[in-house]
């Protein structure tokens, strides 16, 4: 069985994927350290439809996750704690005390070396996109502006003291179908990523990674680069037909598929 911690938010889409990898019989959560949610994209929502764009997000989360979220025992032993408070001396060494198998990182502050010294190797972060193609923020919603939807995905990588640049374990891209929308196509991704990341955990001795590849072509975005017009570009992409026309002709795109890893999904 393998012993774990996580590191994670306590938005619903954070506690529905610790509460679901917690469930797994081979799996023991020996904490899980939720940070309050604090999301830094609604501080760039001034504007009406960014508003909505937002509030839409929220209520497709709730339909995704909430009914699981409430129904499931949770087994995954959580203390909240404030955002970048994981990097404090206490927890620290609590972590350690515990001597985990593996660290699991979802959505949490960014780990400093402390924390990353003492566990080298052993802490594994998913990051919400197909990295190195799309980097920094809304890896998954850019893709949405530059009707490019075979960049929609998921790495799943080891940790290290840069932004999202560890070696990757395994890449996944999301499943998209005819009428669906960029909110219903993102919770999606998530259930798929609780599938791989108990995968990734219960094999990981057998697993290979590599190094993180350099791609000059990537495109970085920031949390201000959601605007208005980014989401008047995503809208007007879904009128004349994106969705339809992706599936019709999906490019293709080099992914890190780990061979040794065998998900049923």
């Amino acid at each position: 069985m393998k012993q774990i911690v996580i590191l994670t938010s306590d938005s619903l889409r954070h506690t529905f994927m610790r509460k679901a990898t917690a469930l797994n019989s081979n799996i023991k959560v020996l904490k899980s350290y939720c940070e309050t949610h604090s999301n830094r994209i609604y501080e760039y929502a001034t504007s009406k439809i960014q508003q909505e764009h937002l509030k839409y997000r929220d209520l497709s989360e709730k339909d995704f996750f909430e009914p699981f979220v409430k129904l499931t025992p949770d087994y995954s032993n959580p203390i909240f704690i404030q955002k970048n408070e994981i990097n404090e001396q206490k927890h620290i060494d609590s972590i350690i005390s515990l001597n985990p198998d593996l660290i699991i990182a979802y959505g949490c502050s960014i780990i400093k070396e402390p924390l990353l010294n003492a566990f080298k190797h052993r802490i594994l972060n998913v990051h919400l996109g197909l990295s190195p193609y799309y980097r920094g923020s809304g890896t998954n919603f850019f893709p949405f502006v530059n009707n490019e939807l075979q960049y929609v995905g998921a790495t799943f990588m080891y940790m290290d003291s840069g932004i999202d640049t560890g070696e990757i374990i395994h890449q996944i891209q999301a499943d998209i179908y005819e009428n669906d929308d960029i909110h219903k196509i993102g919770n999606r991704l998530i259930t798929k990523i609780a599938y791989y990341y108990i995968a990734i955990i219960n094999n990981f001795e057998n697993l290979d990674s590599i190094k993180q590849p350099q791609d000059k072509n990537g495109k970085l975005y920031k949390n201000k680069d959601f605007t208005e017009s980014s989401i008047e570009k995503i809208n007007e992409n879904m009128q004349h037909n994106m969705i339809k026309n992706y599936l019709q002709n999906k490019p293709n795109v080099k992914l890190y598929t780990n061979p040794k890893l065998d998900v049923k999904y």
